[in-house]
């Protein structure tokens, strides 16, 4: 399979801090002006001061959060203090899942990369990686600007008087900067002095202060958006990522809207050429429900499937109508009828929502008009009330549940299921190890991992809520022409990582689904 792989993709630097080293960061300051900035948050970082005060706040809190860095000064500042002492990995949805499917078999996997540094380049997998007509960029180089791409997040212009960037003040971060995410983990327990006051932090967390200006354009590498559209026609799928990097305004005056549309014609001129090309649109923690809403919107028609997981299909509550608490606790109905009023409303053809104890898809197949399926949801279900009336359950029960019993519609939730199954042992595998090391790898491993005893108390309940059947590992049910598939996950009693989990689960189900597709 040959496979696409955009936007982002960056460098994580992730690195632990201890009590000793934030009580040094705020004696550095005054009091008074790091206790003003905690009282009155910034939201980005435009000074080591404000570095410092977000710093100090999430771990007082326990809270997450992540802060992009303004200024020049502070990107040295970080990089210099905590680079070279960092664990430094992939980062970036992109990143993962390209390196992902390298590792588990893709043909070859043609990556966006921003900003192509040694470092950069360094951390992808030597299987399968394709980078088109890649310049590295060394340090001595790397304040030379890519060329501009007219198609997606546009660079910042240079100013014909100054010879600077347009949107960029002198001492600003250039935009050209290798893309580094620095990821301050802090644990439970730890205690430090805020000028006086012992704090205890109350949970494990992270503070991310983020030096990442292009990916936050959904930059498409020149190389990289020609590559592409000269070579659609031998694409089977495209697995795209970065949409919840998106700002609501930028300094130069253009909005998400604009860089949302230029990046969705980019995604038409390749369907163009391909009608065959699969589309997985993947979303990430978004900070802002007008954009989340404006992205799933807008790419309704274009994706052949779209990803999140439980919190971020919370967010979407707008548009499907479900509260948030049955869906933040994972529970199967409440997942599974807020995915299936999203697809039906807004024709979505397919949702994947994968939550730390299952994972469930809801599709649209091609054949179920011809099988005129009707809904099989258990007609005395409360919160299923609201698709159809008793009496159009009761009347299409019996018809359902002959056609799902057809050797076509087995067939197809079949394949659903097993894409499914292969994702979440890959997942499992990693999760476990810290590694794919391919197909054999990863069946070892994963038979070695239980499945979440949770995840298979909410395939019950859903089998009850939705009138479904088993099959496989998992389980299936009808509703209106839409197949919803449910399976439990797998889990390591003792994780080697816990990061980058949800690509690397969508990149197998990804690639099984290509795989199985084209054995049809």
């Amino acid at each position: 399979m040959n496979i696409l792989c955009g936007y982002n993709v960056n460098i994580d630097s992730v690195y632990r801090i201890n009590r000793a080293e934030i009580s040094e960061l705020l004696e550095t300051f005054e009091e008074a002006e790091i206790r003003n900035k905690i009282e009155n948050l910034p939201g980005n970082i435009a000074s080591e001061a404000d570095f410092v005060a977000g710093l100090a706040y999430c771990m007082k809190n326990g809270y997450g959060a992540e802060w992009l860095v303004s200024e020049h000064s502070v990107f040295k500042f970080l990089k210099n203090r905590y680079f070279g002492k960092s664990l430094v990995r992939m980062g970036g949805n992109a990143g993962i899942m390209a390196n992902a499917l390298s590792k588990l078999g893709a043909s070859k996997v043609i990556t966006n990369v921003a900003v192509p540094s040694k470092t950069q380049l360094s951390l992808f997998s030597k299987k399968a990686i394709y980078i088109p007509d890649t310049l590295t960029q060394t340090e001595e180089n790397v304040g030379e600007k890519p060329e501009e791409n007219k198609n997606v997040g546009r660079k910042p212009e240079k100013n014909k008087n100054t010879g600077k960037e347009s949107e960029e003040n002198e001492g600003t971060v250039s935009s050209s900067l290798e893309p580094i995410h620095f990821v301050f983990d802090f644990s439970e327990g730890e205690t430090f002095s805020l000028y006086g006051t012992v704090i205890e932090v109350p949970r494990e967390n992270r503070f991310i202060a983020t030096c990442d200006h292009l990916n936050l354009r959904l930059f498409a590498n020149p190389a990289f958006e020609q590559y592409a559209f000269q070579h659609a026609c031998e694409i089977d799928g495209a697995l795209i990522s970065g949409f919840h990097l998106l700002l609501e305004n930028y300094p130069d005056g253009s909005t998400y809207e604009t860089i949302l549309d230029n990046a969705i014609s980019q995604l038409r001129s390749w369907k163009a050429r391909n009608n065959k090309l699969r589309i997985h649109l993947e979303f990430g923690h978004f900070a802002n429900k007008k954009i989340v809403n404006s992205v799933f919107l807008k790419c309704a028609d274009l994706s052949d499937s779209l990803g999140m997981n439980e919190d971020e299909l919370a967010m979407l509550y707008d548009l499907h109508g479900i509260p948030g608490e049955g869906l933040l606790n994972m529970e199967a109905e409440a997942v599974a009828c807020a995915a299936c009023r999203l697809a039906s409303r807004y024709r979505h053809k397919e949702l994947l929502i994968h939550t730390r104890e299952f994972v469930l898809t809801v599709s649209k197949l091609d054949f179920t008009s011809k099988l005129d399926l009707k809904s099989s949801f258990n007609p005395h279900s409360e919160s299923l009330a609201a698709f159809q009336t008793s009496e159009e359950a009761e009347n299409s029960m019996e018809d359902s549940i002959e056609d799902s019993e057809s050797s076509i519609f087995q067939k197809a939730t079949g394949k659903k299921l097993e894409a499914l199954e292969f994702g979440v042992r890959c997942a499992g595998a990693y999760a476990a190890t810290g590694r794919l090391e391919g197909r054999e790898f990863v069946e070892e491993e994963a038979s070695k991992l239980q499945e979440s005893i949770f995840g298979r108390e909410q395939i019950d309940a859903f089998l009850k809520a939705f009138n479904g059947k088993t099959l496989r590992q998992g389980a299936y049910a009808l509703w209106e022409g839409y197949l919803i598939c449910i399976l439990p996950t797998l889990l390591s009693k003792s994780p080697v990582t816990t990061v980058g989990l949800g690509d690397t689960l969508t990149a197998g189900i990804f690639l099984r689904g290509l795989e199985l597709n084209v054995q049809a």
